[in-house]
């Protein structure tokens, strides 16, 4: 078993895999502020693979003008403890200046699909997402990357991105982790008053309205704005989309995934569904 360590450069972290040449790499990428969703994640890995890197890094270049970067909730030794007691063996924490050094300029565009949903909300938020996530599986080569389904966009984006660019490392879909009550775990959730997490609800009562429907997907999309307003939510999007190929779809179908983006009080969530899945499964 490797020693459990912080590793805070890429020099480190290539040193630490040369160390470990010719044992297989799991690599769960995270944000920080860990919860059972990314520990969901983190003990996959940790269960399929002989070494499990966690990344912890605030990305600068995926929030856009007035968004969360200043304010994204962080503890980084509580998130230590949860790691190393869960068997990761190594953690990556950079800095700002490690990954995007002086005269930085080289950026991955994720065209059409990042364009759409999250991408048209968030101008650039794909664009800097591609980028961190192709340098860190650059700088640890892992053989496969856990990725939650929560953002399913993203996955989408990530897959096409290391097919594209014929980088061997595979994702790991893993399904989404929910509170008790359906609410989808997320780091932002801590943004949420005591009233606004009741109200937030209604992105998973939303969600159970399509499944298992023989409604029009219009008829569909009114009656969860209707449940969504009555929450005092503003929808950003809804689309019901076909997750192999992400086109839209006319009817829904074995392959079709409703996706979501809502705003209760300040704070902006997402999630998602398969509409074919049995009514109440989480």
């Amino acid at each position: 078993m490797a020693d459990k360590i912080v590793i805070r450069t890429i020099s480190e972290m290539k040193d630490y895999l040369l160390l470990n040449k010719g044992r297989s790499v799991g690599f769960v990428p995270t944000m920080g502020y860990l919860h059972d969703g990314h520990m969901s994640l983190v003990r996959k890995s940790v269960s399929e693979s002989d070494i499990t890197v966690v990344s912890i890094y605030v990305n600068p270049t995926q929030f856009g003008t007035g968004e969360d970067f200043d304010k994204y909730p962080q503890d980084i030794d509580r998130d230590l403890v949860l790691l190393f007691d869960s068997g990761v063996d190594a953690v990556f924490c950079p800095e700002h200046a490690e990954m995007y050094p002086k005269g930085f300029s080289t950026f991955v565009e994720a065209e059409k699909i990042g364009a759409r949903y999250c991408g048209a909300s968030r101008p650039g938020h794909f664009r800097g997402v591609a980028t961190i996530v192709l340098k860190l599986v650059n700088i640890v080569m892992p053989k496969y990357m856990y990725m939650g389904e929560k953002d399913f966009q993203q996955i989408f984006i990530l897959e096409q991105m290391l097919k594209d660019l014929n980088h061997g490392t595979i994702i790991v879909r893993c399904p989404i982790v929910r509170e008790s009550d359906g609410l989808a775990m997320s780091s932002r959730n801590v943004y949420l008053s005591e009233a606004e997490r009741k109200k937030a609800l209604c992105l998973y009562d939303a969600l159970l309205l399509s499944r298992n429907q023989i409604s029009s997907i219009d008829e569909i999309k009114c009656k969860m704005s209707e449940l969504i307003a009555n929450n005092d939510g503003a929808v950003d999007y809804i689309a019901f989309v076909n997750e192999n190929t992400f086109e839209e779809e006319d009817m829904i179908n074995d392959d079709t995934r409703v996706l979501l983006a809502v705003r209760i009080g300040k704070t902006r969530l997402i999630d998602n569904m398969k509409c074919n899945k049995q009514e109440g499964q989480v």
